[in-house]
């Protein structure tokens, strides 16, 4: 079977949340011990998670993973960032030793790290925390040409759903997104841009922090961009193959695989939006089992989050990636099922209500 078929059988294995399961979660809500309303949105974050799995009270998540998809850019070259792209790789073997700040959250809110490299440029040391998937070395310079072919995106994106099937049968119960590649919010900008159909400078963030003039300079590269591929939103997998990172990809496919299988997958930050944008116009439904897990600094992803009709749990200003935004709302989507599975109503405490 072509992998791009693949996809498309990925994408019609994703089915619509239970919206019966979602109204008893609501319902439910109404007769737990404490007035209507009063633990605010994470009632409506348990009557999703309730639609996700098909039934209330919804299953209360217990081994959560993080998986970082990395890869390098060829954008990367015109100078939108100041740090060398050898910097991926070194970040791999941080997140490998456990040594980065997605390892400490990880270990804190007691979730499992998975790296999956689908494109860095650099030889990686091999490691049981690395999956290697390495569709190509780095993607090319979007502004000049597509990023990588239409096959090579389908290979990634199918290399993502492979590693989140593989946790998932393994016991994972909660999947969340992290990356990890120099030069990634400019692709991640195109494709916010691309997919929303919001302006270049609208949706473009500074990134590792770029003075004014890469700023400028990064902007126009994604206008370069967006004008030398016309991207079409129907076909996403062509957006992404034109303006995309592999790792991108390779999170649509981690995505796509959760909601397949009825997992909730919590987002990070602009990069996992954009590959959000990516696997929602591959299969509208899987927005049904996101859940945005923070409000990155970079614009492009709070227009991500708004385009996918999601609200972030978290607003910390955060903007390092890695998955780090993500794992701190994993405790808020395992105490959203918990309240639903675990609260007694208002009859089992044999109170009467006012």
């Amino acid at each position: 079977m072509r992998l791009e078929e693949r996809v498309r059988e990925l994408a019609r294995a994703v089915r619509p949340p239970d919206g019966a399961a979602a109204g008893a979660a609501r319902e439910r809500h109404r007769r737990l011990i404490k007035p209507p309303g009063s633990l605010g949105a994470l009632e409506e974050l348990g009557a999703r998670l309730a639609a996700m799995a098909g039934e209330c009270p919804p299953p209360v998540p217990e081994h959560p993973a993080v998986v970082v998809a990395a890869g390098d850019h060829g954008v990367l070259a015109r100078g939108v960032s100041p740090w060398p792209q050898e910097v991926t790789a070194a970040m791999v073997a941080g997140f490998c030793s456990g040594g980065a700040a997605v390892n400490a959250i990880a270990e804190a809110v007691g979730a499992r790290v998975s790296v999956l490299d689908v494109g860095v440029a650099s030889p990686l040391q091999p490691h049981p925390r690395l999956r290697s998937a390495k569709v190509r070395p780095g993607t090319r310079d979007i502004s000049r040409e597509a990023a990588m072919s239409r096959e090579e995106a389908a290979r990634a994106v199918i290399s993502g759903a492979g590693i989140a099937g593989e946790l998932v049968e393994s016991g994972a119960d909660l999947l969340v997104t992290g990356d990890m590649g120099i030069g990634n919010t400019t692709p991640a900008a195109a494709l916010v841009a691309a997919f929303t159909g919001r302006p270049a400078r609208e949706v473009t963030g500074r990134g590792t922090g770029i003075d004014d003039d890469t700023f400028r300079l990064k902007v126009r590269v994604i206008e370069q961009a967006l004008e030398l591929h016309g991207p079409e939103t129907a076909d996403a997998l062509g957006v992404a193959a034109a303006l995309g990172g592999l790792e991108h990809a390779a999170l649509a496919g981690v995505i796509l695989e959760g909601a397949a299988r009825r997992v909730p997958v919590i987002l990070d930050g602009i990069a996992a939006n954009a590959a959000a944008l990516v696997a929602r116009y591959l299969a509208p439904e899987c927005a049904g089992y996101m859940v945005a897990g923070h409000l990155s600094a970079e614009p492009g992803a709070g227009a991500a989050l708004k385009h996918l009709g999601l609200e972030p749990l978290l607003d910390l200003g955060m903007r390092l990636g890695e998955g780090t935004g993500g794992l701190l709302a994993a405790p808020l989507v395992r105490a959203a099922a918990a309240v639903l599975a675990r609260m007694d109503t208002f009859e089992s405490a044999g109170i009467a209500e006012g």
